[in-house]
């Protein structure tokens, strides 16, 4: 099933996606939809030995991955300074120079904190001839306010500029002006949803669009970056009233290019976030071929998030678990990483 059939029947039926959340003594607590956990009885100080052991001797990538899927980030972060500390050596340029290609990509993935991982897929996806459009709308679609800001401020760090001169030296037009209005992190993030409200964005979004000659691309774009994902879902419910299509295929329908693709990501993410990496992880393998940057970037970014929930949309929509499509598309320690990031079978 493709994500616009699943939105399509849950906009029918009125149906909106699990939150996330379970109330507990009257108050709403998140749950844990993560696949990777903190090592129980962690020590940084032996796993840094352990880990110097493995890369020194004759590169022992079974002990390498072992350590570094079963830790979590921030667990991970300790071993690094722990590792410098005793051997002189960072141990981002010790498994670089120790391991090769995908193996080698997402073990310096996961040893980056997620601003910084974060920032350097940003950076890559505008760095020299042509941009990745896709990854710059699916990092900004999906990460908080308060990740947005640090991502800005570890990508001035690192890179020596601001997020926002690389987007407008990069990008152009009504997709220049989505990807900024995202960067300005200032998306409504309540879980309340003003029903009233609802209704005149959907009416809004109409009269910009279907019922118009041209289409007033700002309305879009000033609904969808700044309200929060419950009232964007309960809007485009609205929006099927008002219309005879649902928003995404009346997105479709008006819009041309990036800032079509942008727009329908936004609707995406703001509906049904897990389905949304469900569908890129399917993409990233389907036919012949597979994109390993996405399949590293998503996996590794969500393995602390909702990758639980990604892994249960993705045999929803596909009728495959996740775990079988990475067996036939990757092979050796990079299929061990990927596989360890999805959890315990």
């Amino acid at each position: 099933m493709s994500f616009l059939k699943k939105f399509f029947k849950d906009v029918i039926h009125d149906r909106d996606p699990d939150d996330g959340t379970v109330t507990v003594k009257g108050k709403e607590k998140p749950k844990y939809y993560g696949t990777v956990t903190p090592y129980p009885n962690f020590s940084a100080s032996s796993d840094a030995s352990v880990l110097q052991a493995a890369i020194e001797s004759k590169v022992d990538k079974d002990v390498i991955v072992a350590v570094l899927v079963k830790r979590s980030n921030e667990q991970r972060q300790k071993i690094k300074v722990v590792y410098e500390a005793s051997s002189g050596e960072r141990l981002d340029k010790a498994l670089k120079s120790a391991l090769r290609s995908d193996l080698e990509d997402v073990s310096l993935a996961l040893l980056m904190t997620p601003a910084e991982f974060d920032a350097c897929m940003l950076r890559k996806a505008t760095k020299g001839l042509g941009t990745n459009e896709e990854v710059l709308v699916e990092i900004l679609a999906t990460r908080s306010n308060r990740e947005i800001e640090e991502i800005k401020r570890v990508f001035k760090e690192e890179y020596g500029t601001e997020l926002e001169d690389i987007i407008k030296d990069d990008t152009s037009g009504d997709f220049t002006t989505a990807l900024l209005a995202m960067l300005k992190a200032n998306k409504d993030e309540s879980t309340d949803v003003d029903i009233d409200l609802a209704r005149r964005d959907a009416e809004t979004l109409f009269e910009a669009g279907e019922n118009t000659a041209g289409i007033n691309v700002s309305a879009f774009i000033d609904i969808l970056t700044t309200r929060s994902g419950p009232q964007l879902s309960k809007t485009f419910q609205q929006y099927a009233c008002v219309s005879d299509v649902t928003l995404p295929k009346a997105l479709d329908m008006e819009l041309r290019g990036d800032i079509e693709d942008c727009l329908i990501g936004i609707v995406k993410c703001a509906w049904n976030t897990p389905a949304f990496f469900a569908e890129k992880l399917h993409l990233a393998m389907k036919g012949h071929g597979t994109c390993e940057d996405t399949l590293i970037r998503v996996l590794v970014s969500r393995s602390e998030v909702d990758l639980k929930r990604i892994m249960e949309e993705y045999r929803a929509m596909y009728d495959v678990s996740l775990q079988e499509d990475i067996l036939r598309d990757t092979k050796g320690h990079y299929e061990a990483v990927l596989l360890g990031l999805c959890g315990p079978c």
